[in-house]
């Protein structure tokens, strides 16, 4: 067997699923061809890599486990790509028996296990919910580690909505499934709005709740502002940012958000570090 010789050497992985979430957005299943990489940590990214193409940040949205049959050597990913340019096009292209690369995993995760015992607030835009849906499953999987489970969902139309067939499961497993949409299609019946209007109907206790945040920057400025003001402490909520991430170590200062490096200082970040970044424009 190989593996990587230097964190900046793709790893292949072989895609083994295929799942199409939207017209633009798809869920990869990813088994490693040999060696893997260290298994990655919920709200942690991997950097992809469309041989031929280049390579993009893209976050985990499911930390699987070794399968049963012992026919790879590491847990299986998920990755839910969006394609937006040249390299995510190509990434969403790929089909079952393909191979792609990864590094990683990079950045600092969500720290799940900090807020065991304690409620939890998982607010998602867009695509948001991809880096958010390893938190949702490993407290769902550990219903007697934490306490009650909000999910705060806003998406632009219910057609860019991610993971829907999987809701209803989620809600069964016991977690409180908010969606709202910025512009209803026919047929919809269901909220219609910003996502800081479903703040106040999360079913937790601001006292004892821990809030994790992913989305545009602006929807997470508002909603931590929102959730702040219903008395969740500013320390207890964590953002995940995204900047223009190139190397993923910290080398290269692509991901400049003021003094931090996104890529090496986060994704994921106490609110009380980003909120003054966010404030100051084309920051």
């Amino acid at each position: 067997m190989t593996s990587a010789a230097t964190p900046m050497a793709p790893v292949p992985y072989r895609v083994t699923g295929r799942r199409d979430e939207t017209t633009d957005t798809v869920t990869l299943t990813l088994e490693p061809v040999e060696r893997p990489i260290p298994t990655p940590l919920p709200g942690q990214f991997t950097m992809m890599y469309a041989f031929g193409v280049g390579e993009v940040p893209i976050s985990v949205s499911r930390i699987g486990p070794h399968p049963r049959d012992g026919s790879t050597p590491g847990p299986v990913l998920e990755q839910t790509v969006r394609a937006v340019g040249a390299v995510t096009g190509a990434i969403c292209g790929t089909r079952p028996g393909q191979v792609v690369g990864l590094r990683g995993p990079f950045g600092v995760g969500w720290e799940v296990d900090a807020a065991r015992g304690r409620d939890l607030v998982l607010a998602a835009g867009g695509i948001g919910l991809a880096p958010l849906r390893p938190v949702l499953l490993r407290a769902l999987s550990e219903p007697d580690a934490f306490g009650r489970v909000a999910l705060l969902i806003g998406a632009r139309t219910p057609a860019d909505l991610l993971f829907t067939s999987e809701l209803d499961e989620w809600r069964a497993r016991g977690a409180q499934i908010e969606v709202t949409v910025d512009r209803p299609s026919p047929g919809w019946d269901g909220r219609v709005g910003l996502i800081t209007a479903l703040v106040p109907v999360a079913d937790v206790d601001p006292g004892r709740a821990v809030a994790f945040l992913c989305g545009p920057e602006v929807m997470m400025r508002v909603t931590a502002e929102a959730l702040t003001g219903r008395g969740i402490r500013d320390a207890d909520v964590r953002l995940s940012l995204e900047r223009n991430m190139r190397c993923g170590l910290g080398w290269c200062g692509h991901c400049q958000l003021g003094p931090l490096l996104v890529c090496r200082d986060g994704p994921v970040v106490p609110y009380t570090r980003a909120a003054p970044l966010m404030t100051v424009r084309e920051l």
